[in-house]
């Protein structure tokens, strides 16, 4: 048997029993030369480093890797795609999943693919280990829903091992429990005849067992222990038995079993709601291809079942040896008032084709159990919409972190989803009887009737022209409360976080700040709010609540009549401080307008300039207490006599000239990042099924795409829903366009997929075709004359010849 450890070594020996003494000593060799070229740089690596050694390991047919150390770099197409080679060839893969607990969305590639095993750590009495790494993964948001990650948990903290000289130490982190899963997977290797185990074995089918067998644990949901913890033993008793086949991991999603299946556990399903997302794994044993042979089908196990009407999103083609079946779930319409437990099973079919001395393609089928609590559709004012559509993180831009104190960890990188960086902010709503909903399209895809208060948060991304002009309407006429949480943006401090990546041998600067303020204003300019460029930080207190202001920017616009409040803080923009400068005490406070609300037509907004303390990731002090007070006020029309007193309303409005509103970028070419600029305005597979393929409630389905003032449109063949748009190693260059390039540009820039808009895409069909036609056949007219030219000349030279 041969592995191959990128990590602590020594737990695997203790585990593993080698059949191939002088290629573990080649390979041990080899790995302990590139691990400690690794710690030397300090864990600088290249992703070219790790494609060298994959490739060692498939030449010498390695049987198992054990990797522990990764990153959250999942648009790293090389290394992805290598990882697939490396499960391609029948290469079991056991992965750290990170040691950034305990902050969910926090897991790392590869432990995040779904071919690998992702493990995480616990200690000795079975409790997930702060450090840890928890799901969900995050590649899908937002128009999917990520998967359940790790896979199962190991024993991780306070491990005793050999020291490198001698003695014993103690070592903690996912990267000792990785080795640990891996030494388990050789053992289990090793039960099987040689002679079969190629048949057998192959990273579906280790991870069945593996899965399978884990004793589930006692209080930690899946995102953070997956299957549980691993068990030697019935995952044995699995193998000793196994016959290649398919199924589903998880197999069961089971709303009544809290908390292992939150967040689901803790919000029913209800008629009217944007559909829940599941997205569960389907593993396939039977060979390292498959295909699903037929769409999964519902199998309500009672006559209430008939209530829920599920679409399937799926992979028709399953390699290497995984894919996946989200599950959107919504109630019918019949079921406003329906109070109860529906329950049924999904099934789905998959097929590969022959192994070989096989005649006929291996089938299984695999299955999904549901049981799913129902509740009678709830009142508007208690209904939430939270944002995601317009939430932009890295990869793969650099979206700089939220607050500029935090040196440790500069890329805004969890997922800011609602069960992610933000999952105690949604426990809180649910225990005050909010029901929350999640939004992954743009905002003409949702019925702003249904709801009490749209949600958004530290956003980053464009709007449509058609969704300014929508929520406008939707504020003022249809009565939608409108909550804004925004965030800091200054030109000079982006341009002074720039920094030079040694992966990638370039400078990174950030592509918005904390959040596209420009954005914000342009979809708050009917409503004559805006907010500025300053950077605030400090402290203040409201109604005997004191929060933390931590790097939130300024209010610069807002109406008379509305309620402004504003409090004495420092100004880091003026200093140009950033990341953990600390500023002189001698520097004046200045009152500055961080919170406004206002009655708006129908309708109610509020605003406010800063999300950390909604944030699990970095928070300093939360402002759970001003988020109910806000959401009372736009769901509810509830004002709380502080919020609203006589003091702080406006007599006159604050208004800021256009020209020093914060501006946008022009030197980065935002269409690589948004989903709005230079795309198609769509309703995916997330938004209400009645809408899916269109441009949302009462538009047309085809239209203009944004385009940003100052920024060249490129389409790079990539849909809203891709995977992988950019590797981190190969970030390509742009120039600025200037005036005298657009008219050539037009046609020309199809030959680099530069992105029309209609009209002239129009014309483009027949133009380019036409100019191209003309060109050719001019251009092969001329070689014919000057052809027959010169075999006119050689002709009269060779009659000169023979007079001569």
């Amino acid at each position: 048997m041969i592995i191959l450890d990128m990590g602590p070594l020594w737990l695997v020996l203790l585990l593993v029993r080698t059949q191939n003494v002088l290629a573990l000593h080649q390979i041990l060799k080899f790995m302990l030369s590139v691990f400690l070229l690794m710690h030397s740089l300090l864990q600088v690596s290249y992703t070219s480093w790790f494609l060298d050694a994959f490739n060692y390991a498939i030449a010498i047919n390695m049987d198992v890797l054990n990797l522990s150390i990764g990153g959250p770099d999942y648009l790293d197409l090389p290394f992805v795609e290598k990882v697939w080679e490396i499960t391609a060839n029948n290469i079991i893969m056991v992965s750290a999943i990170g040691n950034d607990g305990p902050l969910y969305g926090t897991l790392n590639n590869p432990a995040d693919q779904s071919d690998v095993i992702g493990v995480g750590g616990i200690d000795y009495s079975d409790h997930i280990a702060s450090f840890s790494s928890r799901g969900m993964s995050t590649w899908e948001i937002p128009h999917g829903y990520g998967r359940v990650k790790p896979d199962i948990v190991a024993y991780g903290r306070e491990i005793m091992g050999s020291k490198i000289s001698t003695g014993c130490k103690q070592l903690s982190g996912t990267s000792v429990a990785s080795p640990v899963v891996a030494g388990v997977v050789c053992l289990l290797v090793s039960i099987i005849p040689e002679n079969k185990r190629k048949e057998i074995l192959n990273p579906a089918s280790m991870k069945q067992a593996l899965v399978e067998g884990a004793a589930k644990l006692v209080g930690p949901n899946m995102y953070e222990q997956g299957a549980g913890r691993v068990d030697l033993l019935e995952s044995f008793e699995i193998l000793k038995s196994y016959q290649p086949r398919a199924s589903i991991f998880p197999s069961i999603l089971d709303y009544t079993n809290c908390p292992y299946t939150w967040p689901f556990c803790r919000q029913a399903l209800y008629s009217g709601a944007m559909p829940v997302i599941f997205n569960a794994t389907i593993l396939n044993g039977m060979g390292v291809i498959g295909y699903v042979q037929s769409p999964p089908t519902w199998h309500p196990s009672t006559e209430e079942g008939n209530l829920l009407r599920i679409h399937f999103t799926y992979s028709e083609v399953i390699w290497p040896w995984t894919g996946y079946l989200a599950l959107h779930m919504q109630i019918k319409e019949e079921g406003a008032h329906f109070s109860g437990v529906i329950e049924g099973n999904v099934t789905v079919r998959v097929y590969s084709p022959p192994a070989q001395g096989e005649k006929t393609a291996r089938t299984s089928t695999c299955v999904l159990q549901l049981k799913l609590n129902v509740v009678p559709t709830p009142p508007r004012s208690k209904r939430i919409l939270w944002d995601q559509f317009h939430s932009i993180k890295y990869p793969p831009g650099y979206i700089p972190r939220d607050s500029l104190d935090v040196r440790n960890d500069i890329l805004d990188w969890h997922g800011d989803h609602l069960h992610t960086n933000f999952h105690i902010m949604f426990n809180m709503l649910r225990d005050a009887g909010y029901y929350v909903e999640t939004l992954g399209s743009p905002f003409t895809c949702f019925d702003a009737s249904n709801y009490g208060t749209l949600l958004l948060v530290d956003l980053e991304d464009e709007y449509f022209q058609e969704e300014i002009e929508k929520l406008r309407d939707d504020v003022i006429n249809t009565g939608l409360g409108l909550a804004v949480f925004a965030e800091w943006y200054n030109m000079d401090t982006m341009v002074k976080m720039r920094f030079f990546d040694d992966n990638t041998r370039s400078w990174w600067t950030p592509v918005t700040g904390g959040a596209n303020i420009p954005a914000l204003n342009d979809l708050l300019e009917p409503f004559g709010i805006a907010f500025g460029d300053k950077i605030l930080n400090g402290d203040f207190s409201i109604d005997g609540e004191h929060s933390r202001y931590a790097s939130g920017t300024d209010i610069v616009r807002f109406p008379r009549d509305g309620y402004i409040h504003s409090f004495p803080f420092l100004d880091s923009s003026e200093s140009g401080a950033t990341q953990n400068v600390l500023l002189n005490s001698g520097m004046n406070k200045a009152d500055s307008p961080i919170l406004g609300l206002l009655d708006a037509g129908e309708g109610r907004i509020a605003v406010y300039g800063d999300s950390n303390c909604l944030d699990s990731s970095h928070m300093v002090t939360n402002c759970y207490w001003l988020l109910r007070k806000i959401l009372d006020f736009t769901g509810s029309n509830i004002k709380d006599p502080v919020l609203f007193s006589e003091s702080a309303k406006q007599d006159v409005p604050l208004y800021e000239d256009d020209n020093r509103l914060p501006s946008r970028r022009t030197d980065v070419n935002y269409t690589l990042y948004s989903t709005v600029t230079g795309k198609d305005l769509i309703c995916r597979s997330d938004s209400r099924f009645e809408v899916w393929g269109t441009k949302g409630y009462n538009l047309h389905v085809r239209g203009r795409n944004k385009i940003m003032p100052g920024h060249h449109v490129i389409d790079l063949g990539r849909g809203l829903n891709s995977t992988f748009g950019s590797s981190r190693s190969r970030r390509p260059k742009f120039t600025k366009k200037t005036k005298g390039d657009s008219l050539g540009n037009r046609y020309f820039g199809l030959l680099y997929r530069d992105e029309l808009d209609v009209p002239e895409l129009v014309a483009s069909h027949w133009v380019v075709p036409a100019i191209v036609a003309v060109t050719g056949f001019v251009l092969i007219l001329s070689i014919w004359r000057i052809h027959h030219k010169r075999r006119r000349q050689r002709r009269s030279a060779s009659g000169r010849l023979a007079n001569l």
